[in-house]
């Protein structure tokens, strides 16, 4: 665990000197009930929301929205209107909140960076080899140090599954460590891709694993997987940081990234924050939806409560 930590999460540094005792500690978190849990997470997005709460609701999950694009035809043109998008999402009503941020890869970071320049938009980068991960070390933290020098406020990093699932985790927990120290100020979130981790144990494991090496946020999947962002992962990553703050102070945010298409799945999630971690991680600040088309509708179902009227996919810009 980094040394800065506050004291009550250094209490668990002696978990990660070496391998055998990190094993055997992330081997003795709980196992998880995977009926219960995707009993827990179905009946959570059952629950509805009166028109006054789903107003505040969408607002709520425009603002939390990395806009993303993260295509090897990505040009500068197409960075500058994401970043334009995310500023003022909605060009005709100025009261629609700003996405939380642009996430790009590394080489469109100052390009992004100049498209939402004084608006408080932050500017993500994707790095250490995204999306396989696949990439000597020093390679990688080249990729965060490029992007952290072009800008980037927030790093999205992806880690080793190989080495995790073959139960390296001391050298999973080693790179984020050093991802963290070369990210410098940004912001790091760590992308476990949890559909390639199998099971509910190892994505509990990856959580904690994550957020003992420093993790500022712990995301789910880098949207280039067959399976991404799920209700019960995500809930089972909820319960992750809310127990991990009980136990150390340390307050982790949550990323579910990829498959988050519509404003009905978004408020499915928002309601499982609230009703998980709780109230404190309903900010930006704490949860994020990686996503490039759940912006729109979003934009969509806001325009129809403020008027009556479903505008369709033509009144808003398409990505």
């Amino acid at each position: 665990m980094p040394t800065n930590a506050p004291s009550a999460a250094r209490a668990l540094l002696d978990v990660t000197s070496s391998d055998s005792t990190l094993r055997r500690f992330l081997h003795g978190l709980p196992g998880v009930d995977a009926v219960g849990l995707e009993a827990r997470a179905a009946a959570l997005g059952t629950r509805s929301i009166k028109t006054t709460a789903k107003a505040y609701a969408i607002d709520l999950a425009i603002s939390m929205v990395d806009l993303t694009t993260l295509e090897g035809a990505d040009t500068p043109g197409k960075v500058r209107a994401l970043g334009a998008k995310a500023v003022r999402p909605d060009p005709t009503d100025r009261t629609a909140p700003g996405t939380a941020a642009v996430c790009v890869y590394p080489d469109m970071v100052a390009v992004a960076k100049e498209a939402v320049a004084g608006s408080g938009v932050k500017v993500a980068s994707v790095a250490t080899a995204f999306p396989a991960g696949r990439a000597a070390l020093d390679v990688k933290l080249a990729d965060v140090r490029d992007a952290v020098a072009a800008g980037a406020d927030e790093i999205d990093m992806v880690i080793d599954r190989g080495a995790f699932l073959a139960g390296r985790y001391l050298k999973v927990y080693d790179e984020i460590v050093a991802v963290k120290e070369a990210s410098g100020a940004a912001r790091l979130k760590v992308i476990f891709e949890t559909g390639e981790l199998s099971t509910y144990d190892n994505i509990r494991r990856a959580s904690w694993l994550g957020m003992l090496a420093g993790a500022d946020f712990i995301k789910t999947s880098t949207g280039k997987v067959a399976v991404n962002a799920t209700p019960a992962n995500t809930l089972l990553m909820l319960e992750a940081v809310r127990d991990f703050r009980d136990r150390t102070g340390v307050q982790v945010g949550v990323k579910p990234a990829g498959g988050i298409r519509t404003s009905k799945d978004a408020i499915k999630f928002l309601v499982l924050v609230n009703e998980t971690a709780g109230g404190d991680w309903l900010d930006n600040h704490w949860f994020r939806f990686g996503a490039s088309s759940l912006l729109n509708d979003l934009l969509m179902q806001r325009q129809k409560l403020a008027t009556g009227r479903y505008s369709g996919p033509d009144y808003v810009t398409v990505d």
